[in-house]
């Protein structure tokens, strides 16, 4: 499948018109379902293949995201053979109490993966996050960029934002 058709089956499977209000607080009045797009294998596997191509060499560690980063760094921790680490939005409050489960992140190139970005704010704040725990961040990546600021904000924190797409794009590869 070549990038434009990818967007088409991305756009067509997830894509939704309304009143939603978006994680940055933001009210918008389109959305990207990104479970709609996460939940099907196929396609899923094809935007892996692809985000294969567009991601740095140099890292030792994805880290996925709560929820939607996990999905996607999954399947690509399976086709690159890297470790990955699970993030969570705040560290449990039981067990090993860990903000990041999986192998240790302490001293390693870590490769943020996240699905959707808006604001860029969850990212920023689980790169402070891993950060303390002695991460070394440079890239995150994510299938869609809403071109809301996200990629400015990252720059600011430090992080290069790389997108598989960006909003502008899937709705013109749509519209072809």
């Amino acid at each position: 499948m070549n990038k434009q058709d990818l967007a088409k089956e991305i756009f067509k499977a997830s894509y939704l018109t309304g009143t939603f209000v978006l994680r940055s607080g933001t009210v918008s009045n389109e959305y990207f379902d990104k479970y709609q797009f996460e939940s099907q294998p196929d396609l899923l596997n094809e935007i892996a293949n692809q985000m294969i191509d567009i991601i740095p060499n140099d890292f030792d560690i994805l880290a996925g995201l709560e929820t939607g980063g996990i999905p996607i760094a999954t399947i690509l921790s399976q086709k690159l053979g890297k470790s990955q680490v699970f993030v969570r939005k705040k560290a449990k409050e039981y067990g090993t109490k860990k903000l990041a489960e999986g192998v240790n992140i302490n001293n390693k190139r870590v490769l943020v993966v996240e699905d959707v970005v808006t604001s860029g704010g969850q990212i920023i704040k689980s790169v402070e996050d891993l950060r303390k725990e002695g991460a070394l961040i440079e890239y995150a990546v994510c299938v869609i960029d809403r071109e809301s600021g996200g990629k400015e904000n990252l720059s600011n924190a430090g992080v290069k934002l790389i997108s598989l797409f960006t909003m502008s794009e899937l709705k013109d590869f749509s519209n072809t």
